[in-house]
């Protein structure tokens, strides 16, 4: 053998090792990521179901055996009531499909890095993978200059504008989602639409004529008929659906209609799910994350508040759904997860590290780049 032509071909076999094999391998990635919150679903009801205690603080003029909700959602253990509450989430999604944190009697924490507790530092955090006390300190229609990870995502992709939508129940969303603008889709609160799509026009007009008890937050009714509307005309990559009355009839102290909303999600989350898997853009190629700004108090007498004087207000929940993951049910013994790696962990479903842009934010949710097999 001719030494130097062997010595040329162990290099050349070398070099196109390297070309062709990463020297890290890199998670597998989706086409499209949807984040889905529900402001102020506390854990109790989402892991527990119906809380007896609550109920009954709230209908003490009768024997809450004889009350509707009772009737619908009790059950004799809270495995057994949360899928009478949340029958699709329980049953379908996170039994097949996905998993979720938050339930602390199992080991599982998720919680707020922000120390105020309500919404607006909470949904900051979440996007842009940082808590900011120092500066946001009130639910102020104000718009803060920290880029989000949905500025992140539309910068790194291209995309249209139409193809970065958000549809939120809560006004002040059109400040909290973007330091910019107008660059993506935005429709929050009780607000009007130019879209030509007609099913958008027809919504956004009846959206006037049914009122809400809440001069900034419109029924979750409209917030999700516009996000499905938008999500068949245009496609986009990036979706973002604000739920609201999970939190504002608990503010209410409208216990029936707080878990009638959770039990309405889901089954809005059940006809995201089922047109997802008919739409071959979105089928096996969307990655969903689903979680809530802040959590409320823990007891019957202090559950429909939340702030940082309110013990459990500090407690979340995240659930996860992703061809790329492998993980179900309920996550067991982990390090505490934060809110402030909501951002990061968007972007890798995509093939993106936000901390490029925000090198201090919270770091990716590690376990769910894991390859699925």
């Amino acid at each position: 053998m001719n030494l130097p032509s062997s010595r040329l071909t162990w290099n050349l076999l070398a070099y196109l090792s390297l070309v062709t094999t990463p020297l890290i391998a890199q998670p597998p990635t989706v086409d499209n990521v949807i984040l889905i919150t529900l402001d102020g679903a506390r854990t109790q009801e989402v892991f527990g179901g119906l809380d007896i205690d609550v109920l009954q603080s709230s209908r003490n003029d009768v024997p809450v055996e004889t009350t509707a909700v009772y009737q619908q959602y009790w059950a004799s253990t809270p495995e057994a009531r949360r899928r009478q509450l949340m029958p699709f989430f329980w049953g379908t999604l996170m039994a097949d499909y996905g998993s979720i944190a938050g339930n602390r009697t199992r080991g599982s924490v998720v919680e707020l890095t922000n120390t105020q507790r309500f919404s607006y530092p909470g949904y900051s955090e979440m996007l842009t993978g940082e808590s900011h006390d120092d500066v946001i300190t009130s639910n102020e229609n104000r718009r803060y200059s920290f880029p989000t990870v949905l500025d992140f995502l539309k910068t790194e992709l291209r995309l249209d504008r139409e193809r970065v939508a958000v549809f939120a129940a809560w006004e002040t969303f059109r400040w909290i989602v973007s330091n910019k603008v107008d660059t993506f889709t935005v429709n929050a609160g009780y607000q009007s639409s130019d879209d030509p799509n007609p099913t958008i026009q027809t919504l956004t007009n009846q959206q006037f004529e049914t009122l809400t008890p809440w001069n900034s937050v419109r029924h979750d009714f409209y917030t999700f008929r516009l996000a499905m509307a938008h999500l068949a005309a245009y496609k986009p990559r990036v979706l973002y659906l604000a739920l609201g009355e999970t939190d504002d009839w608990a503010h209410d102290g409208r216990y029936d209609r707080t878990l009638q909303a959770l039990n309405q999600f889901d089954d809005y989350l059940q006809e995201l799910w089922e047109w997802l898997e008919a739409d071959s853009q979105y089928r096996n190629r969307t990655g969903i994350v689903i979680t809530v700004d802040h959590g409320r108090g823990n007891t019957a007498a202090d559950w429909t508040d939340h702030g940082n004087a309110t013990e459990g207000a500090q407690y979340i929940w995240m659930a996860f759904v992703s061809p790329t993951v492998s993980l179900r049910g309920e996550w067991s013994d982990h390090e505490p997860i934060r809110q402030n790696q909501v951002a990061a962990t968007l972007a890798p479903f995509l093939g993106f590290d936000f901390r490029t842009q925000t090198p201090t934010a919270g770091p990716p949710i590690e376990t769910l780049f894991v390859q699925a097999h």
